[in-house]
Formats: C-alpha cells, sequence, structure tokens
C-alpha cells in the first residue's frame, strides 16, 4: 500500500486517473479552485466555497501522488480549495499539522491519512468537537486493522482498505501459484515494508492464517522493502544469497520491482513467482507477462476522489457516509489474474 501503495479499478468504471508523483517533502502547499481565496470559516452552504485540509503522508511517494491528484481534482470541480500538510513519513511533525489545521479556524473540513492508526485521534475528535468535518482515508484510523469501519465517533467516511483482507488474499493467491506451479515444498520469501508496523503485522499475521493448512508452502525468508523498488532490490538478494532454493516472493509491487531487477540481473527471470499487491502499472504488466502470477488490488485514486467528495458532502448537508470501499466495484474481490487482467487499469505507477 504505500508507501503505500497500489491503486486500480475496472476498465468499465468511469475517471480513472494515472498520475505521475508530485510535490516536495516538509510544508505545505495550496491548490485553488476557480473560486481561489473565497473560502471562509463558518456555515458553508450548498456550491458555497470550501476550505479543505489534506493530511498527506508523503506526497512525492508514488502511491500518494495520485491519490493526492484526484483529491485536488474533485475539489476543484466541487468549489473547494485544498491546502496540502506533508508529513514525509514523520507522524511527529503529522500531530503537530494536525493541531496546527485545527487552531488555524481555516478550514470546514479535514482529509486525514494517518502514518500510524491512533496517535491522530485525540486531534479527530478535537476536530469533531470544534464542528470541522473530518474524513479518513487510505490508512486505517484506529487500532482494528481488521475492518474499515469508522472507529471514531463523529467521523464523516472512512475510505480505506483492510489490511486483514490483503493479508488474507495474499496468502490464498500463494496457495493457488505453489498449486498451479506444482512446488512442493514451496519454498517463499516475504517481503514486509515496514516490519513493525502496525500495517505489516496485521498484514503478515492475516497471510499466516491463510496458509498454515497447506504442509507444501513454507515461508523461509524474510525482508524489508521500505515500500521502494530500491529496499526490494537489497531485501532479495540477501534473501536469495542465504536461500537459494527461493521459488516464489510475496510482497508490494514496489519491493516486487527490486525483485525483478535482481532476477534479470541474475538471469533467474522467471524462475521465481511473484505474488504481489498494490495493481500498479508494473504490477498490472507483470500479469500480464506472466512473471506476476497475481496481484490484489488497491486504488490510490479513488480514494483520494472518494474522500473529498464524501467530506465536501458532509459540509454542506451534514451526511455521514460511514465506510467507503474504494475497490467494491473491481472483479473478483480484487484480485488481478491473467484470466481477468484486461479488466483492471492502474491507477499509479509503482
Amino acid at each position: 500500500m504505500r508507501r503505500s501503495g497500489l491503486m486500480l479499478v475496472a476498465v468499465a468504471a468511469a475517471g480513472v486517473l494515472v498520475v505521475a508523483g508530485c510535490g516536495s517533502g516538509g510544508g505545505t502547499s495550496t491548490s485553488q479552485s476557480t473560486a481561489a481565496g473565497n473560502a471562509a470559516s463558518g456555515s458553508v452552504g450548498s456550491g458555497k466555497a470550501v476550505n479543505i485540509a489534506y493530511l498527506s503522508f508523503a506526497v512525492t511517494n508514488s502511491y500518494d501522488a495520485p491519490m493526492l491528484a484526484a483529491a485536488k481534482t474533485e475539489a476543484a470541480d466541487s468549489n473547494a480549495t485544498v491546502t496540502v500538510f506533508d508529513a514525509n513519513n514523520d507522524p511527529k511533525a503529522q500531530y503537530s499539522q494536525l493541531q496546527n489545521a485545527i487552531t488555524s479556524g481555516k478550514y470546514q473540513g479535514i482529509i486525514t491519512q494517518p502514518i500510524e492508526g491512533t496517535n491522530l485521534i485525540p486531534l479527530v475528535k478535537q476536530a469533531i468537537t470544534k464542528g470541522i468535518k473530518v474524513v479518513n482515508i487510505d490508512q486505517i484510523l484506529g487500532s482494528d486493522l481488521s475492518t474499515d469501519k469508522p472507529q471514531v465517533k463523529g467521523l464523516s467516511a472512512n475510505v480505506t482498505f483492510v489490511p486483514t483482507t490483503i493479508g488474507t488474499q495474499l496468502g490464498q493467491q500463494v496457495v493457488k501459484a505453489c498449486a498451479a506451479k506444482k512446488l512442493d515444498p514451496c519454498n517463499v520469501g516475504y517481503l514486509y515494508d515496514i516490519k513493525a508496523s502496525s500495517l505489516d503485522v496485521a498484514l503478515h499475521k492475516a497471510f499466516q492464517s491463510a496458509i498454515a493448512s497447506t504442509s507444501s508452502v513454507k515461508v523461509v525468508a524474510t525482508g524489508q522493502d521500505f515500500f521502494t523498488p530500491a529496499g526490494g532490490v537489497t531485501a532479495v538478494q540477501d534473501m536469495l544469497q542465504a536461500h537459494p532454493e527461493l521459488n516464489l516472493i510475496v510482497g508490494t509491487d514496489q519491493g516486487l520491482e527490486g525483485a525483478l531487477q535482481v532476477l534479470t540481473s541474475t538471469h533467474k527471470t522467471g524462475k521465481i513467482i511473484f505474488v504481489g499487491y498494490g495493481a500498479s502499472a508494473a504490477g498490472v504488466q507483470g500479469v500480464k507477462d506472466g512473471t506476476w502470477f497475481s496481484d490484489v488490488a488497491q486504488a490510490p485514486a479513488s480514494e483520494g476522489r472518494l474522500g473529498v467528495k464524501a467530506l465536501i458532502e458532509a459540509i454542506r448537508t451534514g451526511k455521514d457516509s460511514g465506510a467507503i470501499d474504494p475497490v467494491a466495484e473491481l472483479p473478483d474481490g480484487g484480485v488481478v489474474t491473467k484470466a481477468n487482467v484486461a479488466q483492471f487499469t492502474a491507477e499509479w505507477p509503482g
């Protein structure tokens, strides 16, 4: 996911958006609609200008960029102004930025994209108490990573993926891949993104549960890719040196892009199967050409668009939208396979 990240929508769905990386880390930036600067604090009627604070984990991340671009487009189309607070993967910075957004009195709404699941909760509650509408996107705001239901009372919407669902789907796809290739034992290399993070802990636990009853599937090596191809290169080099018997690697698309570089340079392309998550352009192409056995989809651009849409509706009408599943309309539960890959279009590059 992130860094998370990955996303796609069915070809039949309207409004697909693929955008390159944008912005730089550290501060704030403002994207204005045609009603530039006209938004003001206080009551906002139908169609009147709206000010939104957007708490991004890292605007330069290849997964985050299309999410933010789609959010800005939706805002501009709805007479809203988005001010971006870029935490650049620093949870302490994000906490301070949310404090500043609340105390400034400038914003009728806030989009949160939390780096940590629980540290923003007291501030989100404070914002809601002050009458500021809050919508959470992408990462779980709360301690339970097995649900997409809002975990903060008064949250106007929650547009997220469920980490345990992704972990379960990854495990199921690994079992299928091993069976399809008649691998026994099926020696698996597991790529964490950030091993100690609550996201990775939840993903891995669900993955392990999904493969537990299949004795032929054995995780013999692990590594961390830090949501980057470069991290994937280092991790896979180490895994293969210690375990040359590997015949499958599972992880995010970004990590698998690095793995592919290693296999290409060592003339092992096609000898090790990939199961990924993200459904990035790289992942979708990998499924098409057979390098990836399958890929579990995410949809960052859809998250950004749906999150801002729900936030503006909450500001103007008071409606709470609850849990919104960004991949609800995708085929086969959002699992990209050779059989259905033509129905998917990537929302981020990888």
